[in-house]
C-alpha cells in the first residue's frame, strides 16, 4: 500500500483546493466548461505575450471563449485549467500556470466581489486545516473581512501621486509593484478597487466624473490573487482598444496577434456581464506556506516550454 502524502504537502493542498473550488461553483449553479488550450488568436493585450504552438498559440486566458458561451446564452460558467504566458518567471510567475476563471451574465464587478466574499470562508477553512508556519499572515488574511481601498487612495498614500491627474501608464505599473503593493495591509484581504481608464484592460469604464474602470484586484498577504471586472461588451470599443495596443506592441517590436473573428462575431450577443480570474498556483502557495509557485507544481520543467520565445508578428 502506497503511503499517503502529508496533508500539508503542496500537492495535497492543491488537491483540496481544486475540489473546494469546484464544489463552491457547482453548488451555486455554475456550469464547468473546458475551452481550447491551443488557439488561433490569443487576446491581444499590451503586456501579455503568448507562447507559439505549431502555427497557433497556447492560450494566455480562456476569457474570449468563455464570453462566447455567455453570448450563446449560458448564464454562469467557470473553468479551472492551464494557461501559458511567455517571459513570466519568478516566485509568483511561471510560463505554465493554472487559472480559475468565472463569468456571470447580468452581473457587475461588485457582484463578483460578493462571490469572492462567499468563497473566502471556504479558503479560510482550508488555511486552518493546513500547516502554514512559514506564511502566518496568509491564514489571518484568508479568515478576515475584506478591506476595500480605492486605487486613487492607495497611489496618493503610497506613491505620492494620483493616476487620474497624471496619465502615465509606465509610472503606474512601476509604482503599483514597487510602492503600492508593499504598502497594502498583510493582516486582512485587500481589494484595490477602481482603475484609471488607461489600466482598464477589458473592463468597462464608467464615464464618471472621474472616469473609472470597473475593475478590482484581491491581495492576500501581499500576493495578488484575483483580478475581476465588469466586462466590456461594446464591439467598437473592443476594436479600438485592441487596435491601440497593436500599434504600441508593434512600436516596441512585440508580436501583434490577429483579432479573433469568432469572438467578434459573438460580441453583439454578449450580455452585460462580469468575471474574474484567480491564480490557483498562488493560492496553493499561500495555503501550503511555499515561497514560490514552482513548489506547488507536481513535475515542473519536465518538458521545457519555449518559455521566453515570442511568436512572429502576424502580417
Amino acid at each position: 500500500m502506497t503511503a499517503a502524502a502529508p496533508s500539508d504537502h503542496p500537492l495535497a493542498v492543491r488537491h483540496r483546493v481544486v475540489r473546494a473550488l469546484r464544489a463552491f461553483f457547482d453548488q451555486r449553479g455554475f456550469l464547468e466548461v473546458q475551452t481550447p488550450v491551443r488557439v488561433a488568436a490569443p487576446a491581444l493585450e499590451l503586456n501579455i505575450h503568448a507562447i507559439p504552438a505549431g502555427g497557433a498559440w497556447l492560450r494566455t486566458s480562456p476569457e474570449f471563449h468563455m464570453k462566447r458561451l455567455l453570448a450563446a446564452g449560458w448564464p454562469a460558467v467557470y473553468q479551472i485549467g492551464p494557461c501559458f504566458r511567455a517571459g513570466e518567471r519568478g516566485a509568483r510567475h511561471h510560463p505554465e500556470f493554472t487559472m480559475l476563471e468565472w463569468y456571470r451574465a447580468g452581473a457587475r464587478a461588485n457582484d463578483i466581489l460578493d462571490d469572492l466574499q462567499a468563497l473566502l470562508p471556504t479558503l479560510g477553512e482550508l488555511a486552518t486545516a493546513t500547516a502554514i508556519a512559514r506564511r502566518p499572515a496568509a491564514i489571518a488574511g484568508l479568515k478576515a473581512s475584506i478591506r476595500v481601498i480605492t486605487v486613487s487612495e492607495a497611489f496618493r498614500a503610497a506613491a505620492g501621486w494620483d493616476p487620474w491627474r497624471e496619465e502615465n501608464p509606465d509610472r503606474f505599473d512601476h509604482d503599483l509593484g514597487e510602492r503600492v503593493e508593499p504598502w497594502l495591509p498583510r493582516d486582512t484581504p485587500v481589494v484595490l478597487w477602481g482603475y484609471p481608464p488607461f489600466a482598464a484592460a477589458f473592463a468597462k469604464v464608467d464615464a464618471g466624473p472621474p472616469p473609472i474602470a470597473e475593475r478590482w484586484e484581491l491581495y492576500v498577504d501581499g500576493v495578488e490573487l484575483v483580478n475581476a471586472c465588469t466586462e466590456l461588451t461594446d464591439p467598437a470599443e473592443y476594436r479600438r482598444r485592441q487596435a491601440e495596443w497593436a500599434v504600441l506592441r508593434a512600436a516596441r517590436g512585440q508580436p501583434v496577434y490577429p483579432f479573433d473573428p469568432a469572438f467578434y462575431e459573438a460580441l453583439p450577443s454578449l450580455p452585460p456581464c462580469a468575471g474574474a480570474a484567480l491564480g490557483v498556483d498562488r493560492l496553493v502557495m499561500l495555503l501550503a506556506g511555499c515561497e514560490s509557485v514552482i513548489d506547488t507544481l507536481a513535475t515542473p520543467e519536465d518538458v521545457p516550454l519555449q518559455a521566453d520565445a515570442r511568436p512572429p508578428a502576424v502580417e
